[in-house]
């Protein structure tokens, strides 16, 4: 594999951000994190009533601007965003789809906003606003939040619990361990994918893999694009931009929370370098560009961050790679339709590693920093944001809802903000 020289390196590292693998490995690193996130990319669309491939080419191209707009520095996919949801039902039955386009354009735009905010008056504020006992429990919670899916995933057949999902689910895990513990060389590389094909072979051996898809599917096809000005004509849509551009405000703190992740499995500051202000551009034109083609809007990815933390290959030519596939993949019906095959037990059972990694590299930022639990304030702090936070509490105001891992970073900013360092009975 070909490195190239950078200021600072992580040792710690197999692949840094600006190592480049060969492109065998390239190819195959760039697939895994394909898997990893296609089947929430595309489930979103399927929720909603959008075509899925072109989630898929929106989500591609999104994670291409965004490498383009953090100057190749962060190694992050962005996909479907699950956060929209509800409010992108009621649109699309309401209105239909451009109604949903406008929405996703709004809610970009909130990002564009706060980007140029924090290009004129800087992002020192972070480090006073997120300190360590503030972000590691988010960074538990953002990984523990979604625990429940995981399990979901690993154990229901629609809403009947089955052994046999749940015994494929457990394989993929046992297997994926043994991949990681005891590979060598590039193997060790690829566990979450060995693991998703040799969990995908036990589910077609005990037959739960639907092959309908595959069949039906064609070779070449476009992917539906649904374009202002070609496929319908503009119009207001005032229910829109209220219902999904706050909810750009939420999504904000996701997204915070994912660098705050990179920042500590990478070793660096994105926050300084190359700046919050870019993260936040890359992440709002990633949503403008998917309302304008005909998709939902798009956010970070957890999924593939516990692929980064798993494998340490952080190669931002992975990440690329996986977009460019993206995209391909978009228009090749057959190849999208063998992944979107892939059963729920098989993610669930992959999910039960990838979220805990990201928990567990929460629980890293607390140890490194030394955080002392034996002070009450420390204690009051990451109390409230794991039990918020992973409880699934949130606060709905109308059509506005602010999630648990958006309400627990508010708690826990307030909290650092307005406790003293030490209660009256410690002093």
């Amino acid at each position: 594999m070909s490195k190239k020289n950078n200021e600072f390196r992580n040792e710690d590292a197999v692949l840094d951000i600006k190592d480049q693998p060969s492109f065998g490995h390239w190819l195959v690193l760039s697939v895994q994190h394909l898997f990893t996130m296609f089947g929430a990319t595309v489930l979103v669309p399927l929720l909603v009533g959008i075509n899925p491939s072109i989630a898929l080419f929106a989500s591609g191209v999104g994670t291409l601007v965004y490498i383009l707009c953090t100057k190749a520095q962060i190694p992050a996919y962005l996909g479907s965003s699950f956060t929209f949801i509800a409010t992108m039902q009621a649109l699309m039955k309401n209105y239909g789809y451009p109604a949903v386009g406008q929405g996703a354009i709004a809610a970009g735009a909130v990002y564009l906003l706060v980007s140029l905010i924090v290009s004129r008056f800087g992002s020192n504020w972070v480090d006073k606003v997120l300190p360590p006992v503030v972000v590691g429990p988010i960074i538990i919670v953002i990984g523990l939040s979604l625990a429940s899916t995981a399990a979901n995933d690993a154990m229901m057949n629609g809403n009947v619990y089955d052994l046999k999902y749940f015994g494929v689910a457990i394989f993929t895990l046992a297997i994926t361990i043994i991949f990681n513990m005891f590979l060598k060389g590039f193997p060790s590389m690829i566990p979450v994918l060995l693991g998703i094909v040799s969990g995908y072979l036990m589910a077609l051996v005990v037959g739960i893999v639907d092959l309908s898809g595959v069949q039906a599917a064609k070779w070449f096809s476009l992917p539906a694009f649904n374009v202002m000005g070609v496929n319908y004509d503009f119009k207001w849509y005032p229910a829109a931009i209220v219902g999904m551009a706050p909810i750009a405000l939420v999504t904000m703190t996701e997204h915070m929370g994912h660098v705050m992740v990179l920042n500590k499995l990478t070793k660096r500051n994105f926050f300084k370098e190359p700046g919050l202000h870019r993260t936040l551009l890359g992440d709002g034109l990633s949503s403008v560009i998917a309302g304008f083609v005909g998709g939902p809007p798009t956010t970070s990815y957890g999924e593939n961050i516990g692929v980064l933390a798993m494998t340490k290959v952080h190669s931002v030519w992975v990440l690329g790679g996986a977009a460019i596939f993206a995209i391909i993949f978009s228009f090749v019906g057959k190849v999208a339709a063998v992944i979107q095959s892939v059963p729920s037990p098989v993610i669930g059972g992959i999910s039960f590693l990838l979220f805990g990694m990201i928990a567990a590299n929460g629980l890293r930022i607390l140890i490194d920093n030394k955080i002392d639990f034996e002070l009450k304030r420390n204690l009051v702090i990451a109390s409230v944001i794991l039990v918020v936070g992973i409880g699934g509490t949130y606060l709905q105001l109308g059509n506005f809802q602010l999630t648990s891992i958006a309400l627990a970073t508010l708690f826990g900013i307030i909290l650092n903000l307005v406790l003293p360092e030490k209660a009256l009975s410690e002093r």
